[in-house]
């Protein structure tokens, strides 16, 4: 059984199982927040902060104040006022001092006029017209978008929010111009016999309530953590040397991607130390146009007109090859100047005996047993066998042995015998004397 609280409904829950009203991580909840102050033992006369925060179906979020004193922990079902009448139903999601803080970033004061009370807990029976009520929302927004065309309205109704006692329906739409809905309002009045409230959004909060995967494939910063929506604009791609590439540069609501402003400030104080608005160097050659830029780095590359060769230069020489042009002085050429790389140290913090930090220490060893087996492999092809028969003999040598073969001679190939004692000295009767004693 799935929550209907998230945007894209009837997800599986996770962490306790409590059927979406958990507040685990990896559960159903979007904008999750960790209270840091859950485990401090407050003093004994300290008075709880009687606000808490409370969430609804996609990123909204409000304050309420607890009037009642209730014992309220994170992911229970509360029983608010609503705005139009009626009640609505939503999670617990920061209670404390964390909502204190949380009312100074947005704001508002703790005794703003504005800020609605918590009726209840959420009964039994409350979480059941809550349910039933977020069961009709995926039919009656295609039943909505159908009237919507049959009255040729130029809008997009992206998604139907129902009030938790099952009252109101709050219908988000998007529009390049304004929309006279008039009419819609009326033909929908009739047709769910609820009250009616259009209210329009831009891209990025149709992005927000829906939800998607983007390029980088995780899921949308706006659907589960990013709440505020800065501008963002091509300067942004501009700093970071990203191309101007409207496919890649928009995200999944058509706009530019949020996450280029995520890395800006640190690009932006990367540029400090290279110089700006650089495009030649004159030397006595020519002139050397610029090619690339790496801002981490602090490289640039230069490259003579009609040369395929680039010449690397750190930001400081730029900086004095443009004092110097700026004097009406030209150094020689850009290719004498050689760059030292920097060689990091490797520390390693344990002693590395038998190279097993190494992803290839067994290429070698394998690469020693098939150069050996290949060698080994040539020894045996070139080694003479005994079944093989001998190499022909030259024409001189087959003409002398057929003759010789005609007279009964030997063949000339095969060595001379020699005498069985050819190789042994010669018998001194001497030396048997002397050597070996006469036996008794």
């Amino acid at each position: 059984m799935g929550c209907g609280s998230c945007s894209t409904g009837g997800c599986a829950p996770a962490g306790c199982k409590s059927n979406g009203s958990c507040m685990t991580d990896g559960g159903c909840s979007k904008l999750d927040v960790y209270d840091w102050f859950a485990n401090i033992d407050m003093p004994s006369n300290f008075q709880a902060f009687n606000i808490v925060e409370v969430r609804f179906k996609g990123s909204r979020k409000d304050f309420y104040r607890n009037v009642d004193q209730l014992y309220l922990e994170l992911g229970e079902l509360v029983c608010v006022e609503s705005g139009s009448g009626g009640y609505d139903v939503g999670h617990v999601t920061m209670t404390g001092e964390m909502v204190r803080l949380q009312m100074k970033k947005r704001h508002v004061t703790p005794e703003s006029s504005e800020i609605k009370k918590i009726y209840r807990k959420a009964s039994p029976l409350d979480v059941d017209k809550w349910k039933a009520a977020k069961e009709l929302e995926h039919e009656n927004m295609h039943r909505a978008r159908t009237i919507a065309l049959q009255l040729k309205l130029n809008m997009k109704l992206s998604d139907v929010d129902y009030q938790g006692d099952k009252t109101k329906a709050t219908f988000y739409y998007t529009a390049d111009d304004r929309v006279d809905f008039r009419e819609l309002i009326k033909k929908l009045a009739e047709e769910f016999k609820v009250r009616i409230e259009m209210r329009q959004i831009g891209m990025r909060q149709e992005a927000s309530r829906l939800g998607a995967i983007g390029s980088c494939g995780r899921e949308l910063c706006c659907s589960t953590w990013l709440t505020d929506f800065k501008t963002v604009s091509t300067a942004a791609a501009r700093y970071q040397n990203l191309s101007l590439n409207t496919l890649k540069l928009a995200g999944q609501c058509g706009k530019l991607k949020c996450c280029l402003n995520f890395e800006l400030d640190t690009y932006m104080d990367a540029l400090k130390d290279i110089p700006d608005d650089v495009k030649e160097l004159k030397t006595k050659i020519g002139s050397a146009y610029l090619q690339k830029t790496d801002i981490f780095k602090k490289m640039m590359w230069f490259s003579y007109r009609g040369s395929d060769n680039w010449v690397a230069l750190p930001a400081i020489r730029v900086k004095e090859i443009i004092a110097l042009n700026k004097n009406g002085e030209f150094p020689d050429d850009l290719s004498n100047v050689t760059v030292q790389p920097v060689l990091v140290e490797r520390i390693l913090d344990y002693d590395n005996v038998v190279g097993q930090d190494s992803l290839t220490r067994m290429d070698e060893r394998n690469k020693k047993k098939k150069k050996s087996n290949n060698n080994n492999k040539n020894k045996n092809r070139n080694k003479p066998s005994g079944n093989n028969p001998k190499e022909p003999q030259s024409a001189t040598e087959g003409n002398v042995n057929k003759a010789a073969g005609q007279t009964g001679t030997r063949n000339n190939n095969r060595p001379p015998h020699r005498a069985a004692n050819s190789n042994r000295p010669p018998n001194n009767p001497a030396n048997n004397s002397t050597n070996e004693k006469p036996k008794e």
